[in-house]
């Protein structure tokens, strides 16, 4: 099987921090995990899901202009897990947050849930 599994999620003031994690697993993974490109995507109520960043088998990080300095996406290819840590939040943020593999395009986890309160 593969599977992405994320979590980490949580109700949280404004101006407060949220780490996600997701583990992959399955087959795949454990063959080539460090070979991936991982992404976070998030998806609001009533909009469409959007990339949230990304990081590439090489480490190198890409992150959607709302989020630069804010959030951080790293990656521990040992455990293959990729994390995601949120500073300054703000309720824009307030979303279903998922973690993605280019390489696998219709794979998604359940998706973690982050509230940003005002």
């Amino acid at each position: 099987q593969v599977q992405l599994v994320e979590s980490g999620g949580a109700l949280v003031q404004a101006g407060g921090s949220l780490r996600l994690s997701c583990a992959a697993s399955g087959r795949i993974f454990s063959i080539n995990f460090s070979l991936h490109t991982m992404a976070w995507y998030r998806q609001a109520p009533g909009k469409q899901r959007e990339l949230v960043a990304a990081i590439t088998s090489g480490g190198s990080t890409n992150y959607r202009d709302s989020v630069k300095g804010r959030f951080t996406i790293s990656r521990d290819n040992a455990k293959n897990t990729v994390y995601l840590q949120m500073n300054s939040l703000k309720p824009e943020d307030t979303a279903v947050y998922y973690c993605h593999s280019e390489r696998l395009v219709d794979t998604w986890g359940q998706g973690t849930q982050v509230t940003v309160s005002s």
